[in-house]
């Protein structure tokens, strides 16, 4: 079974896909991404893959469910990629040349343009899913695209809000809470000439960090090449301050934030929107998980267990001596 479900109490859709069941968990023989697998070409830099068990799907079958006056379905139409960073299955980002990493990010451009160019297409969400504890199933470093038919409740939020904000003050919210969050200087880890990353005042992960442009653009498409550069040169320092703040493969669920495509509703959004990466990090020590529980999940009332202008400290020196130790080549 595999189609949409509305859900009238929050106003959005639920993707069924039972499919998915049926995907590989932490296979130790064998690696569908690796060179000599039959699945990916012998040689690749980066390598965009169609997702074996897609949650949607450009062919979707017709929805089994019938019909009800309260209950709605629709098929599960879009499309679900997943993005190879590298063909080594031990790298990381963090282990791979800003070089590389720029190859990486004209991928995710090159992919965000094709799906956009389907009219079906409502929002790209490109992101990373890091480390068993937030239910990895495949290790070979990774990311996925899913293009869905419909803008995601979280972002719609974020939109609506930065709508709100933009419609009262005539400024983007993003573009103040970089002012703010620069002016303070409390909770910033790092910049450089086009992005900054810090934890956001509110944010409810202990070290949940934000990369946000510092020029006010909607989505990927639309940096330069130096932009991309920049983004690809904060992503690895973050990304290996991270590993080195505990001394271990960090984990992290790393979500590019970007302006919907092919919606009436937002079609002014590059207005009030502005492209930012947000990173969920469930670790709050060493070997301690900031659990999401009920207060969280079932009210969704977040609880950060530590002071983020405590955590900033700590992450911004691990950021500190990371950029040090690197001999990044030309």
């Amino acid at each position: 079974m595999a189609e949409l479900r509305w859900n009238p109490l929050l106003q959005t859709w639920t993707m069924v896909a039972s499919n998915r069941q049926d995907r590989p968990q932490l296979p130790k023989d064998w690696c569908p991404f690796c060179p000599g697998s039959g699945k990916v070409p012998d040689h690749y830099d980066v390598l965009a893959y169609m997702n074996d068990f897609p949650a949607l799907t450009i062919t979707p079958e017709q929805p089994d469910f019938p019909l009800t006056g309260l209950y709605h379905v629709a098929p599960n139409y879009g499309k679900c990629e997943v993005i190879l960073y590298s063909p080594d299955h031990h790298s990381t980002l963090p282990a791979l040349s800003v070089n590389h990493i720029c190859k990486l990010l004209d991928l995710l451009v090159e992919r965000y343009q094709l799906l956009a160019a389907d009219a079906n297409i409502k929002y790209i969400f490109q992101f990373e899913n890091r480390g068993e504890e937030v239910g990895v199933t495949m290790p070979h470093p990774h990311g996925q695209i899913y293009a869905y038919p419909f803008v995601p409740q979280k972002i719609q939020v974020e939109l609506d809000s930065c709508q709100k904000h933009y419609q009262h003050q005539g400024r983007c919210l993003i573009c103040d809470m970089n002012k703010e969050e620069t002016e303070s200087n409390q909770r910033m880890i790092g910049e450089n000439a086009s992005f900054m990353a810090y934890i956001p005042f509110f944010t409810d992960y202990p070290y949940g960090v934000f990369i946000v442009s510092k020029h006010h653009k909607g989505d990927i498409t639309q940096f330069d090449q130096q932009e991309k550069r920049d983004l690809a040169q904060i992503l690895k320092n973050i990304t290996g301050a991270f590993d080195h703040l505990f001394g271990k493969l960090f984990p992290y669920m790393m979500c590019f934030h970007q302006t919907p495509v092919n919606s009436i509703d937002y079609c002014d959004a590059s207005l009030y929107y502005h492209f930012h990466i947000e990173f969920y990090t469930p670790l709050r020590e060493a070997n301690k998980i900031k659990f999401y529980a009920s207060s969280e999940m079932g009210a969704w009332a977040a609880c950060n267990p530590l002071a983020v202008e405590e955590t900033a400290k700590r992450l911004r020196q691990s950021y500190i001596q990371v950029t040090k130790m690197q001999k990044e080549p030309i």
